[in-house]
């Protein structure tokens, strides 16, 4: 818990973390659930965090070390959650895009290929485009009635909170 902690503090992703620190995925995924770390997956984890080996053997990095040994604050504001939250979205959207792009390029060039009289490809493109064109307009909060103003408002009523 304490290795994912420090990750999400950051604002990293399992992927990232794996990167920057040189283990694997599944590795981080296993010492998030609380298994054992090696003293080499301590040494890693110790450089890719910017904290002393010891600091990550204690049961809290923030206890036991100053705030000049994190480099990073050790909470994340509610709008820096927010904003990480919302640029996963953006990036979400553009990796949609891509794909759509390089599969409906596929399938055009398949179809020729094919059956350059039947242009099949076409109602692949609409339907997907159609698809992402609503996942953009969500994202970049353009549909009114799932922007974030109406999910505060979702939420208030929840609550039972008067806007």
């Amino acid at each position: 818990m304490l290795f994912q902690k420090l990750r999400l503090q950051r604002g990293w992703s399992q992927e990232q973390l794996a990167d920057i620190s040189g283990l694997s995925t599944r590795t981080i995924q296993r010492l998030e659930r609380g298994a054992a770390p090696s003293l080499e997956s301590l040494k890693a984890l110790g450089a890719a965090f910017g904290v002393d080996l010891s600091a990550l053997k204690e049961p809290d990095v923030t206890a036991t070390t100053s705030s000049s040994d994190i480099t990073s604050p050790s909470v994340v504001s509610a709008d820096e959650a927010l904003a990480l939250a919302r640029v996963r979205k953006i990036k979400g959207f553009y990796i949609h895009l891509a794909q759509y792009c390089v599969v409906i390029a596929f399938l055009a060039i398949v179809n020729l290929m094919v059956a350059p009289r039947h242009l099949w490809v076409i109602w692949a493109a609409l339907g997907w485009g159609l698809g992402l064109v609503l996942h953009g307009l969500q994202v970049f909060d353009r549909i009114p009635f799932l922007n974030a103003e109406w999910e505060r408002a979702q939420v208030e009523k929840q609550l039972g909170r008067k806007l």
